[in-house]
């Protein structure tokens, strides 16, 4: 392993892997916000049914009444 040049007994890969953390936990929360952000925009909407949903009912059933 190299040694950093500052000396402080860490190899040089470690300060790598310690920014690419950082990098990847702020871009993570970046993607976080931007998701919540896009749920509350779409918190009002409704989708219409589509046409699986609805029922289809077959006339060999009793019809109450």
């Amino acid at each position: 392993m190299q040694k950093d040049p500052q000396g402080s007994g860490r190899s040089a890969g470690q300060g790598d892997k310690q920014a690419r953390r950082e990098r990847l936990k702020l871009a993570l929360r970046e993607n976080l916000k931007r998701r919540k952000s896009q749920a509350r925009g779409r918190g009002d909407f409704t989708p219409a049914p589509s046409p699986s949903d609805e029922v289809i009912r077959d006339g060999d059933e009793e019809n109450p009444g």
